[in-house]
């Protein structure tokens, strides 16, 4: 994708966050992005928000202010969490269900 599309990493993002991003767009930039994923993804919730937005924008509602390149990219400040055996639970025996007299003594 080019740096001219009008929403930076728009293929990263999950549709709650392309709910709000293309509030700032204006009729052509919501054609140009609807086209877009009509092309790529095709995701129907996410064509839905987009028809709906552009509906509203072409009965008169007015794009808020901001430009959508100009956002940090998507997976900026999310980091993995960090995973290793001292974060694992204490080892236990799973419990034996229908063979009375099978299940260790737990907590005992």
């Amino acid at each position: 994708m080019d740096d001219a599309f009008p929403i930076r990493d728009y293929d990263h993002l999950a549709l709650g966050d392309l709910r709000h991003r293309i509030r700032s767009l204006s009729a052509e930039d919501l054609r140009r992005v609807l086209e877009h994923e009509r092309a790529h993804a095709h995701r129907t919730a996410v064509i839905e928000a987009l028809t709906a937005r552009l509906d509203e924008v072409e009965s008169g509602a007015q794009p808020s202010g901001g430009d959508q390149r100009a956002t940090p990219p998507a997976d900026s400040g999310h980091r993995a969490p960090q995973v290793s055996p001292a974060h694992s639970p204490d080892p236990t025996t799973p419990l034996r269900h229908g063979v009375a007299g099978h299940t260790p003594t737990r907590g005992r």
